[in-house]
């Protein structure tokens, strides 16, 4: 495995293995493994030739008030896993080869980057969507991994990707759990252990919903209602937002038919830390 940090030498290195026609599988992360970026990593194992892991903490996708400074890092334990994993090499650039002095190009991803984490964290699909645009020219992938738990930013990237006809198959992979539920996150090392506990409320209730449509519910309302009633049981959490919305637009309903997917999104503070979770329901 090889540790490479200079965009232009990545660069160099793709495009050289591109030309002998080798497959390039990259999986965008900001860092602090845990097993959902190896669900990805053994995706892109399986699929391509030349596996490209980003690790980069990008800073335009935080908000002025949140956890850019304190977001976990372990780049000693990040090359562990990645090099257990048989990742061919790690792209790790600094703030300044990403965002150059006087950087001002940014990409918007209109409609489906304006809703509920859109509303709640202005800017941050802004962020994300520049710097995934900026590693997939860096590292020219011809798969890039992504994970199920940040449902929407999937759907941004896949939109982004289609309007500007960029050569690039994204790949989902469903969400990586914990053994009683929890979605895994970098930002769950954040959690005390009794918020440990409490944050499981998320999942259940997620599941509860799913269990409740699967019986025959169809309202809205009624669906939402009940997760809320469940996570506002727990003293320290917080809801930002609970919604089911259609995975494609991530724009809201108000009602379920029987010949439709739909996503269930929310955000809770458990404590301090805020968190996501979402669950897919297959009508169809």
């Amino acid at each position: 495995m090889v540790e490479i940090v200079k965009p232009v030498q990545m660069q160099r290195v793709v495009s050289d293995a591109k030309r002998r026609g080798k497959s390039i599988g990259v999986v965008p992360t900001m860092g602090y493994l845990h097993d959902g970026h190896v669900a990805l990593m053994r995706e892109a194992r399986r699929e391509n030739d030349i596996v490209v892991l980003t690790i980069f903490v990008n800073p335009t996708q935080f908000g002025p008030n949140e956890d850019f400074e304190k977001y976990p890092r372990d780049i000693d334990r990040d090359k562990a896993i990645a090099e257990k994993e048989n990742v061919d090499f790690i792209f790790n650039p600094s703030v300044d080869d990403i965002y150059p002095e006087g950087f001002s190009t940014y990409i918007d991803v209109e409609g489906v980057s304006e809703l509920l984490e859109g509303e709640w964290r202005p800017g941050h699909f802004r962020g994300v969507a520049t710097v995934v645009m900026k590693l997939f020219q860096i590292t020219l992938p011809d798969r890039a991994y992504f994970g199920q738990k940040d449902a929407q930013q999937l759907m941004v990237i896949r939109k982004m990707v289609r309007d500007l006809h960029m050569p690039v198959s994204i790949k989902d992979v469903p969400t990586v759990r914990e053994p009683d539920g929890l979605a895994m996150s970098s930002r769950n090392a954040y959690l005390s252990t009794d918020e440990r506990k409490d944050a499981v409320i998320l999942f259940t209730s997620l599941r509860d919903a799913r269990d409740q449509i699967a019986q025959g519910e169809r309202s809205r309302d009624v669906i939402v209602n009940g997760i809320r009633n469940a996570i506002n049981t727990i003293r320290n959490a917080r809801i930002d937002y609970v919604e089911i919305v259609d995975p494609e637009t991530f724009k809201s309903v108000e009602k379920l038919e029987d010949d439709r997917e739909y996503c269930i999104a929310l955000a809770v503070r458990i404590g301090k830390t805020r968190l996501i979770d979402n669950i897919f329901i297959n009508n169809k």
